[in-house]
């Protein structure tokens, strides 16, 4: 599986205040997935805003779930993206089931690690970005506004006639 999939999950359910984070590599012991995602929200408000921040940041990223669960209730949505499968619960649901007891045998990664390389990615984009930014301004292509903007033809007085253009 691309890791920078599970990064995105990770960091747009971040984005959305998901608690106890917890991403496993279960390549070695199930063939369905490679890794899985799981996270806590506190309403079922706040687990369906994590669910969309991490559809829309996939999307975004060319990825869509091939399948949905638990939407409308949100005590454990599904999203199941192939190699990731994202499990977000609410504490009762995630007490319940214990998904890490249950995959126990599954490499726990170090989230931590995982959301410092993404704020990593993150800058090392926006400083090149910046940076083809101030490039093209030192060509002559940036500046201000106004000095892309043509200037507007001065309004004639009452009685004058405006100066050829």
């Amino acid at each position: 599986m691309n890791m920078d999939n599970l990064k995105i999950a990770l960091k747009a359910a971040d984005n959305k205040k998901a608690h106890d984070c917890v991403a496993l590599d279960i390549s070695e012991i199930a063939s369905f997935a490679s890794h899985f995602l799981i996270v806590t929200g506190d309403s079922v408000r706040q687990i369906q805003a994590i669910s969309d921040e991490i559809e829309k940041a996939l999307t975004a990223a060319g990825r869509r779930p091939e399948h949905v669960e638990g939407y409308r209730n949100a005590e454990w949505i599904l999203l199941d993206y192939g190699d990731l499968v994202v499990h977000i619960f609410s504490q009762t649901a995630r007490d319940y089931y214990d998904l890490e007891r249950l995959w126990r045998d599954g490499r726990r990664l170090d989230v931590e690690r995982l959301l410092a390389d993404t704020a990593a990615k993150a800058a090392k984009e926006a400083k090149v970005a910046k940076g083809a930014k101030t490039d093209a301004a030192a060509r002559g292509g940036g500046g201000s506004k106004a000095s892309r903007t043509p200037k507007t033809p001065k309004t004639a007085k009452r009685g004058e006639l405006p100066d050829p253009p």
